[in-house]
């Protein structure tokens, strides 16, 4: 079973047997953690809403930590942290990581433990936003799909991919690129601003039909899933636990 905790806009816990992964937590309240796990914690760029800088309060509590961060995060080297620029390999504490390059800043997070894959995108998404030029939503839309194309031949087991309601009517072209072109059991839509009414424009998207229950609807941070694997069609079962109190 995995446990995935949504914290805030693009903030999120997940938990293996062994291990937790919290990517680009700047927001909300950690659930109660076993510190006798290994803790990896993601970091995907620089900007606000995806960097708080007291993550690193959280090494006086675990024995086994790291910080898998961005290159383009400026902090003193540490022994406990791994940066990465785009298009980067390593092996950390016995995770896979790689990464792709960042459409906005920074970089997206493929991460194999344990016979898993989580893909968490940051602000790697197909930004078209209205009255820019052409040429460069053209680019965008290039640049953008160029990426998507290298998780070609992964089957990704929970992602986390943006879905930013300030786009406009192009709001889910980065999720629908993404769904249609990678093997992925469930995905969260992130990065919404708090605007939860963003589920229901998805459930009406033609776009969204064949993937629709694969989508994860998020209601309120702090709400906790848990993902039970179903062998006989290699999918996931999603179960809709408690609410942590704010």
């Amino acid at each position: 079973m995995i446990k995935v905790t949504y914290l805030d806009h693009s903030g999120f816990l997940v938990e293996l047997e062994d291990a937790y992964f919290l990517f680009d937590y700047y927001k909300g309240r950690l659930p109660q953690i076993d510190l006798e796990k290994k803790m990896f914690v993601f970091v995907s760029h620089a900007h606000h809403d995806h960097y708080r800088k007291d993550i690193f309060n959280l090494r006086k509590h675990f024995r086994e930590i790291r910080y898998v961060l961005s290159s383009d995060i400026e902090i003193k080297a540490e022994k406990d942290i791994v940066q990465m620029q785009p298009n980067e390999k390593k092996e950390v504490m016995g995770a896979e990581i790689r990464t792709l390059r960042s459409t906005d800043e920074g970089v997206a997070f493929v991460v194999h433990y344990a016979g898993k894959t989580i893909y968490h995108a940051g602000d790697l998404n197909w930004w078209h936003w209205e009255g820019e030029p052409d040429e460069k939503n053209t680019e965008m839309r290039r640049a953008y799909q160029a990426e998507i194309n290298r998780l070609m031949d992964e089957k990704i087991d929970i992602a986390f991919v943006p879905v930013d309601p300030r786009l406009g009517e192009q709001y889910c072209w980065g999720l629908d690129c993404f769904m249609k072109r990678t093997e992925t059991k469930v995905v969260f839509p992130m990065h919404f601003w708090g605007n939860y009414s963003i589920f229901n424009r998805l459930a009406l998207e033609k776009c969204a039909k064949d993937y629709e229950d694969r989508i994860v609807r998020i209601e309120k941070p702090g709400q906790v899933f848990l993902l039970d694997e179903m062998d006989e069609n290699d999918r996931i079962r999603v179960r809709y636990s408690s609410i942590l109190q704010q």
